[in-house]
C-alpha cells in the first residue's frame, strides 16, 4: 500500500467509530436531522472502512500462513499454505487497488458527456490526414465500448482528412477515459505526397470538453450574434440550396462556433448551443481552476513540432506516451481503437490515481 495511506485509512476508520458511537446516544436518538446526517456520514465512511477492515484482515491471514510455512516440515501442507498464502495476497491487492480508487475524490466532470476536438496542426496538408487519422481512432474506440459518437462541426481537407472536426460522444464512464488525451499528438510517417520516401513530422491538437447543461452556463441572448447561410463542402461548392447552416458568436468572448452538418437549420442551431455551452464552459473551468487552466494550456500548446504528449512512429510501429513513459509497439491497434489503446488511458488513469493519493486525494 503506497505511503501515507494506511494513516489516512487508520484515521477514517477512528472517524468511523466516533460516528457510529455519536449516532446511540440520547442526544441523536432525539434529534431525527442530526441522525439522518449521522447515518449519511457513517455511511460514507463505512464504504471505505469496510473493504480496509477485509484488507487488513487478508494481510493477517497472508502472513500468518507465511509463518506456518517457514515452520512446516511437510511438503505437501508447506504447498497447501503456500496457496492460502498467495490467494490472501492476491485479495489484499485487489482491496488495496479498491481502496485507492475510494480514496481519491471524484472528478466533477465523471459522467458527462463530452466533445473531442481534433486540430490539424504543424505538417500542413499531411497534418489534416493525421487530425482524420486521430478522428477516426476515437470513434472507432467509442464503437467498441458502444458510446454513442456524433460529428458536431467538421472542416474537411480538399485531399482529405480535417483542418478540425469535433466529436460529441456520449457513454459510461466517456469523459473519464477520455479526458487525457488532450494535448499535442506528434506523427512522425512518410506522407502519401512524399516522392522521395522521407520521413515527416507533423501534429495535431486533441482538445476534450465536457458538455454543460443550460443551468451550467449562463447565455444571454443578446451576448450571441447568429448568422444563417447556405452549407459548402470541400473546396467552396454550395451542398444544400437553402439556408441551413448556422454561426453563432459570442460577443463576450468572441467564441464562434459555426455548424453545417445536419440539413435542418434548427439542428444546426441546436448543435451548435451545445458546442458553444461546453467552449463555455471549459472556459469557466479554466477561470476557477488556475493551476489546472495552466496545466492545460501547456498540454495543448501551440502545435509545433517539439511539443507533444504522444508520438506515433510508423518506421518503427511504436507509440509512446511521454507523460508516462509508456510504450507499445502495436501502432495500428492502437490507431484501430483498440485494447492497446485502452492500455495507454488505463496507465494514464492509474498514474493520475497515483499522483492524488501522494497528494493527500486533493
Amino acid at each position: 500500500m503506497a505511503e501515507g495511506i494506511d494513516a489516512r485509512l487508520e484515521e477514517i476508520a477512528a472517524r468511523h467509530a466516533q460516528v457510529q458511537a455519536d449516532m446511540s446516544t440520547p442526544d441523536a436518538a432525539t434529534d431525527p436531522d442530526r441522525l439522518r446526517d449521522l447515518g449519511k456520514a457513517f455511511a460514507e465512511l463505512d464504504e471505505i472502512v469496510r473493504p480496509y477492515r477485509a484488507y487488513q484482515e487478508a494481510t493477517r491471514q497472508a502472513t500468518e500462513a507465511r509463518e506456518l510455512v517457514a515452520a512446516e516440515t511437510d511438503a505437501d501442507m508447506a504447498a497447501y499454505l503456500t496457496g492460502e498464502a498467495d490467494l490472501a495476497e492476491a485479495r489484499a491487492a485487489e482491496l488495496v487497488a479498491r481502496l485507492e480508487r475510494l480514496l481519491v475524490p471524484k472528478d466533477p466532470n465523471e459522467g458527462k458527456d463530452l466533445i473531442v476536438e481534433i486540430r490539424a496542426g504543424a505538417g500542413g496538408q499531411e497534418a489534416a490526414l493525421w487530425a482524420g487519422d486521430l478522428f477516426d481512432m476515437y470513434r472507432r474506440l467509442a464503437e467498441r465500448r458502444r458510446w454513442k459518437t456524433d460529428v458536431v462541426a467538421s472542416s474537411p481537407s480538399d485531399l482529405g482528412g480535417y483542418k478540425e472536426v469535433s466529436l460529441e460522444v456520449k457513454g459510461k464512464d466517456a469523459f473519464g477515459r477520455l479526458k487525457h488525451e488532450a494535448g499535442v499528438h506528434r506523427v512522425q510517417r512518410v506522407p502519401v505526397t512524399e516522392s522521395q520516401g522521407r520521413i515527416h513530422t507533423s501534429t495535431a491538437t486533441v482538445a476534450v470538453m465536457p458538455e454543460a447543461e443550460e443551468v451550467e452556463v449562463d447565455i444571454r441572448p443578446e451576448d450571441l450574434q447568429i448568422d444563417v447561410y447556405r452549407s459548402s463542402g470541400p473546396g467552396g461548392q454550395s451542398v444544400n440550396t437553402t439556408d441551413s447552416a448556422v454561426r453563432i458568436v459570442h460577443k463576450p468572448t468572441g467564441i464562434k462556433v459555426e455548424m453545417q452538418e445536419e440539413r435542418s437549420q434548427l439542428q444546426n442551431r441546436e448543435k451548435a448551443m451545445r458546442y458553444l455551452r461546453a467552449r463555455l464552459y471549459q472556459v469557466a473551468l479554466d477561470e476557477a481552476h488556475a493551476k489546472e487552466a495552466a496545466e492545460r494550456k501547456a498540454q495543448l500548446g501551440t502545435g509545433e513540432r517539439a511539443e507533444k504528449i504522444r508520438t506515433y512512429n510508423f518506421p518503427e510501429g511504436r507509440v509512446t506516451d511521454h507523460r508516462i513513459k509508456h510504450t507499445s509497439h502495436q501502432l495500428h491497434d492502437v490507431l484501430g481503437g483498440g485494447e492497446e489503446l485502452d492500455g495507454f488511458i488505463d496507465e494514464l488513469l492509474a498514474a493520475e490515481r497515483s499522483a492524488q493519493l501522494a497528494s493527500g486525494g486533493g
